[in-house]
């Protein structure tokens, strides 16, 4: 009911013109949701209308995993093509870079468009906390920008240093499997290299873009092989906008798949999480499930 409740004061106060600033509205945090999607700014796309409009009423931190503005990212991709659709969002975005953001120099634009949001300028990862939850927003595009090792090495400490047990989600472009088209050449080896570390972290949930479909996994390693024990659960989630494709072929271990435009919501509960994919058309719950945290460090 809470959330409901806090839905329609974001929904009012922006037919209103407000300036609400939804991550310091009261309770926001506290909620523990994770809504969004990747693939989203195609200047006259009607999805990423639609899947912006399904924003307006749902509360929560918003995740971007990529392709932001298409096709290069530039300035005025993201104010023409992005901000219409997704803008009015910025304050409680919290972004990761995808391959066409870097068809601007060092990315520059997408820094500079979610400032503080993005993390360090620059680099393209930064981590937070959500509720119980440790959240890592990472960069896959390190062949474009960003020193490779640099991040793996961070990733690695910030895992290592968590103090209690915590459940944890990290999000970024590159998917590591796909039934897309994406999916019949190998991921950047950074991405090799997250799930490796986040796996052996006891981490939880991956969510990833670039594929401009829906997918979701049952729990695998960093090889690709089922593991219910300690895998991590991935979703991707290309829906934002961008013309959407469909899967070529079924991959091991994909559960679900979806061509339509929507976004994921993601309720993080203590030691469990809660997902549902929303269709833009109308806001309809086209997948839903539960998990449990892993709650301790595989190794």
């Amino acid at each position: 009911m809470r959330r409901f409740v806090l839905a329609a004061i974001v929904v009012a106060a922006l037919a209103c013109g407000s300036d609400l600033k939804l991550p310091s509205a009261p309770g926001i945090d506290d909620i523990a949701v994770l809504i969004g999607a990747g693939d989203v700014g195609v200047c006259g796309s009607s999805g990423s209308i639609a899947t912006g409009k399904l924003l307006d009423r749902e509360p929560g931190t918003v995740f971007v995993p990529g392709d932001i503005a298409y096709p290069d990212g530039t300035a005025e991709q993201f104010r023409d093509c992005y901000g219409p659709a997704w803008g009015r969002h910025k304050d409680r975005t919290r972004p990761a870079p995808g391959n066409h953001e870097y068809g601007s120099p060092g990315a520059g634009p997408y820094f500079a468009y979610f400032g503080a949001n993005a993390g360090p300028a620059g680099l393209g990862y930064y981590t937070y906390r959500r509720g119980t939850w440790q959240v890592f927003s990472l960069n896959s595009n390190t062949d474009s920008g960003g020193d490779r090792r640099a991040q793996v090495d961070w990733l690695t400490q910030e895992l290592n240093a968590r103090g209690a047990p915590a459940c944890t989600l990290a999000y970024f472009h590159h998917p590591l499997v796909s039934s897309g088209s994406h999916g019949v050449i190998p991921p950047p080896p950074v991405v090799t290299e997250f799930w490796r570390a986040l796996h052996g972290a006891g981490a939880d949930v991956i969510i990833v873009g670039h594929e401009h479909f829906y997918e979701r996994f049952a729990p695998q390693n960093a090889d690709g092989r089922l593991d219910t024990q300690y895998g991590l659960r991935q979703f991707v989630v290309g829906t934002g906008g961008a013309p959407l494709a469909q899967p070529v072929r079924r991959v091991a271990n994909s559960e679900i798949t979806l061509s339509t435009f929507g976004v994921l919501r993601l309720t993080l509960e203590d030691q469990s999480y809660r997902w549902e994919f929303l269709s833009a058309d109308g806001g309809a719950i086209l997948d839903s499930g539960t998990g449990q945290c892993h709650g301790v460090p595989r190794i």
